[in-house]
């Protein structure tokens, strides 16, 4: 394997910043970038990606195809990503050719959620406890280990906005369940009863500076983010606590560009690690409103190799998601006055998140 290679110099402005993916989170990076005077790529095997929308060039190919790999790297002079699940032989084949942030080391750790879960409590850092399940009779005596109650049978790998999960409540149950998915490697979580929800959305620098943002409250739906907002109720203390565990694990993971570590906040103040997420991040959303420089322009600068922006926040600020059918009715999104970004999307599913809404205080 070729060694990775690493930025010499910053990108200047005119250069191209290679975005793996081509969804919503793509196309606002390369909306970002652009901003900058930088020109973004998007790399995508969706047809028709909302990214491929406002983005200086395009490739449509499989992220396992290794000629079009080795044509999108020569075409960049920095490659980043807007999922996590980048294959391993994709990362391994574009960070011998161009310099890639995050790193694929930090891409494989948050791919695998007893490596995340794992990687996070040898930090030192508070998560629920876990084991890992791979038969079911593993996920019976699991359950015990855990010491009963409600426990959470997840999918080691991908799974989001709750799919690859079950809640379980007996060893009975837990082993039934392990049967619905199919052999899949998994875990198993203790139940977290929290008061709510929070994220802390950071970056880190190639130089090793490091940033956050004020962390939001988020308030979940159906495993879907609905809503996100800022000031939270988390104390000072707590924000400074939850942005030092972005600290850390951004260190340990020699992070370059943004990330978002998912907690769940208990009654008790008590900050738990649930998820690492290697990108910008949906309850990130509202700092293109109310932050001069926005998570999307903070990643690209720090993958860009420039100084990272500020994080102030000028305005207290409540984002929403828009779900499936909610899109239909634009006319009416618009008329709610707010900050309207429709992603673009050609067709409305059930579930799949179209755009989302901003409203700013005072």
């Amino acid at each position: 394997m070729s060694e990775a290679k690493q930025l010499s110099a910053p990108v200047p402005p005119g250069g191209t910043i290679g975005i793996l993916g081509g969804g919503q989170l793509g196309r606002m990076l390369a909306m970002a970038a652009a901003r900058l005077g930088l020109k973004a790529h998007i790399f995508s095997d969706e047809k028709e990606a909302p990214a491929f929308q406002v983005c200086a060039a395009q490739t449509y190919a499989s992220y396992r195809n290794t000629e079009a790999l080795k044509e999108f790297a020569r075409a960049c002079d920095a490659v980043t990503c807007e999922f996590e699940n980048v294959p391993a032989d994709t990362a391994a084949i574009l960070s011998g050719l161009v310099p890639v942030n995050p790193n694929p080391p930090s891409l494989s750790t948050a791919q695998e959620r007893f490596e995340e879960k794992t990687f996070v409590s040898n930090l030192g850092l508070n998560t629920a406890a876990f084991l890992p399940v791979n038969s079911a009779a593993e996920a019976g005596s699991a359950f015990k280990v855990l010491g009963g109650g409600r426990a959470v049978l997840k999918t080691r790998r991908l799974g989001y906005d709750g799919k690859g999960q079950a809640i379980v409540e007996s060893a009975d149950e837990a082993a039934t369940a392990f049967e619905n998915f199919n052999g899949a490697p998994l875990l198993l979580e203790s139940f977290v009863d929290f008061a709510f929800e929070a994220s802390v959305i950071a970056a880190r620098g190639i130089d090793g500076a490091f940033a956050a943002y004020d962390p939001p409250e988020n308030d979940h739906r159906a495993h879907i983010l609905r809503r996100s907002t800022v000031p939270s109720r988390l104390t000072a203390l707590q924000v400074e606590q939850a942005k030092e565990i972005a600290r850390t694990i951004a260190e340990a993971l020699d992070y370059v560009g943004v990330l978002c570590v998912e907690l769940f906040v208990t009654a008790g103040g008590k900050l738990l690690v649930n998820e690492i997420a290697p990108r910008v991040h949906n309850s990130g959303h509202w700092t293109i409103d109310a932050c001069a420089v926005s998570q999307f322009g903070q990643h690209i600068r720090a993958v860009a190799g420039w100084p990272l922006g500020s994080t102030e926040r000028h305005s207290d600020a409540v984002m929403e998601n828009i779900i499936g059918e909610e899109a239909r009715d634009w006319q009416a999104l618009v008329a709610r006055g707010g900050s309207l970004h429709l992603y673009g999307k050609s067709e409305i599913r059930p579930g799949r998140k179209m755009g989302h809404i901003t409203w700013l205080t005072p």
